[in-house]
């Protein structure tokens, strides 16, 4: 499942050049995930980079976009090109 940036967001910049698949950019108000673009860095990392380095706990999973882990390596592979 991707990742969702909530409205406790403080903007404080230190997730975004974590994201290895760059999935995270400014919105109007907060950060935004992309949820084609997050796998959870999976392939990546063994733990989502953005949580680690989140300040305010503010990145739970995203509900709406449920994936599986075979799904999530799936996007990993069709974003990096890598088997």
């Amino acid at each position: 499942m991707a990742l969702l940036i909530t409205d406790e967001c403080i903007n404080c910049d230190i997730c975004e050049p974590e994201c290895p698949n760059e999935a995270i950019s400014q919105g109007d108000e907060i950060y935004v995930i992309d949820v084609d673009k997050c796998t959870e860095c999976v392939g990546h990392y063994d733990d989502p980079q953005c949580v680690e380095v989140c300040p305010v706990d503010c990145i739970p999973l995203n509900p709406n976009k449920v994936e599986t882990e075979d799904e999530l390596w799936q996007k990993y592979r069709g974003l990096t090109g890598k088997e």
